[in-house]
């Protein structure tokens, strides 16, 4: 089976059975393999840092060819249903006015600050999270995959988890998780962009509005990837997103990206589906591409 056509089975799998348990996830045990690095390497230092992400990617593609199937390791790899599922979390537990149990569910989406954040708040952090990780979560591994097998998917697994753990601008993580950071973007710099395409496909009525929000808005965001993603769901769903996000003691200010309404906890149903159809679209692309270089190679 060629990569493509086991990148798109693996993204089904990921649907069909979502991640394994967390006691088994090789990501859990890559998670406290970099702990352990991280204490032995901290510094306030940038090399740090570099020596810190170098390792994380090498363990990750190691993983990758240890596990052999590109399949399985983009199932791995892949976290479109998990996501689906932290999402509809929230949105049910605000339709049932449950405003604390939002709090305490948002954190497993979003690194803010959930004490203090009202309805609206909430909403728009759940969505602008669904659009930022359809990309980090589903779009970009399975691309790798295509690309680079299973040392690919799961490298960019790799990649992603460090900077969820060390890729901060905070006083800690300014220069030593400044090179996993960096390195994040720029795995995710074409994902991010085939991602404005799936959804411009998946939502074609609102397509025009998913590439002008896109192309007016993104470029403001701090992000080069998150705004693109963010802009590209607020276009598609009619919705305006941004604005000031806490990070534990810092506020960020972020662009206003797309030019509806502000988000409604309807919406978070819809930012999930979207999300599911770019994941379909996706393994659909990647089977016809599959499928025509085979009827071209006789």
């Amino acid at each position: 089976m060629t990569r493509l056509r086991s990148a798109a089975l693996g993204m089904l799998a990921d649907r069909v059975l979502g991640e394994p348990p967390a006691a088994v996830h090789p990501v859990a045990a890559f998670g406290t393999a970099m702990q352990a690095v991280e204490q032995r390497l901290h510094a306030d230092r940038r090399i740090a840092g570099v020596a810190h992400a170098a390792i994380g990617a090498t363990i990750g593609a190691v993983g990758g060819r240890l596990v052999g199937s590109t399949a399985v390791a983009t199932w791995l790899a892949v976290a479109g249903r998990s996501l689906g599922e932290a999402a509809t979390a929230v949105g049910e537990a605000l339709t049932a006015d449950d405003l604390q149990q939002a709090r305490v569910l948002l954190p497993s989406l979003v690194g803010r600050d959930p004490s203090r954040l009202d309805q609206a708040e909430i909403v728009r952090a759940v969505v602008e999270s669904v659009a930022e990780n359809t990309v980090d979560a589903v779009v970009a591994p399975a691309l790798w995959a295509a690309v680079a097998g299973a040392p690919g998917a799961l490298a960019h697994r790799a990649v992603n988890t460090m900077d969820a753990m060390v890729g901060y601008r905070n006083f800690r993580y300014r220069r030593y998780g400044w090179a996993a950071a960096k390195l994040d973007d720029g795995a995710a710099w074409v994902p991010a962009r085939a991602t404005v395409l799936l959804v411009a496909a998946c939502r074609p009525q609102a397509a025009r509005d998913v590439l002008t929000a896109v192309r007016r808005d993104a470029p403001a965001h701090p992000s080069p990837n998150s705004g693109v993603a963010e802009a590209a769901f607020a276009g598609a769903l009619g919705l305006r997103l941004g604005g000031a996000s806490r990070y534990g003691d810092r506020v960020e200010v972020r662009p206003t990206l797309g030019g509806g309404r502000p988000p409604e906890p309807v919406d978070i149903g819809r930012a999930v589906r979207l999300s599911a159809d770019v994941g379909l679209a996706l393994a659909a692309v990647l089977t016809g591409i599959d499928h025509a270089r085979g009827v071209r190679l006789p």
